[in-house]
């Protein structure tokens, strides 16, 4: 997962020997765990716009929200470029925040619209930023795995660009539970990484702080214009 917040992810899945995607999803409002059905209208993330090919609905069963996937044949080994967008809307009472997530396509040189949600109940900026590195399937949970992350930055309201140099190591009930203890990260080739699996003791723990060297120029970003 390249950029989460507090309202959602965007990143990059292998989704079968033949299927790989780029992934968006913001959740709802409430506190339902599995069960859209039962989220009231008021509080459930709308679509506003979906880019070309870009599959997407509601789910539910880890939170409920919108989803939102491209089928893309990314390959390991290459750098992509993910941009997240979000404008807050305040007004009286109502408050909402309409995020909206780009993939670099490097085939084609150009930032593709993946989608656009508007959340309710919400009214702020992205915040509680955090990237990470998951295998869902238990059946190649031998396998090692490793990420790299580099290069983030975050643009002000005013307009001001602020590169991002350190992250601290967080994990999840897996790794608290010490189900898992072949997992890690750090800092190397002036990025960070994190990786997981292969029966490889941790090399991290919880709370620890990575820091990467600055690259001191900030993005020139040119998005398609609708």
């Amino acid at each position: 997962m390249s950029c989460g917040w507090h309202r959602g992810y965007f990143g990059m899945q292998v989704n079968g020997p033949d299927e790989r995607r780029i992934i968006f999803s913001v959740w709802d409002s409430g506190k339902e765990p599995d069960d859209r059905a039962k989220v009231r209208y008021e509080d459930q993330v709308t679509l506003l716009a979906k880019g070309d090919s870009v599959v997407a609905h509601g789910f539910g069963g880890e939170g409920t929200g919108g989803h939102s996937h491209w089928v893309y044949d990314w390959k390991a080994g290459q750098t992509y470029k993910f941009l997240m967008h979000a404008v807050p809307f305040v007004k009286g009472k109502d408050s909402t925040t309409q995020y909206s997530a780009y993939f670099f396509v490097p085939e084609h040189n150009e930032w593709k619209l993946i989608a656009s949600f508007r959340a309710p109940k919400d009214g702020k900026y992205m915040s509680h930023l955090y990237s990470f590195l998951e295998n869902f399937s238990f059946e190649n949970g031998h396998v090692y795995r490793k990420g790299y992350y580099g290069n983030h930055w975050i643009k002000t309201p005013q307009g001001e660009w602020i590169e991002l140099t350190k992250a601290r190591f967080t994990n999840d009930a897996t790794a608290r539970a010490k189900d898992r203890l072949d997992f890690g990260g750090g800092s190397e080739n002036g990025m960070f990484y994190l990786w997981t699996a292969g029966f490889i003791p941790a090399n991290a723990k919880l709370g620890d702080t990575f820091e990467r060297p600055a690259i001191g120029r900030a993005p020139l970003i040119e998005l398609p214009k609708f």
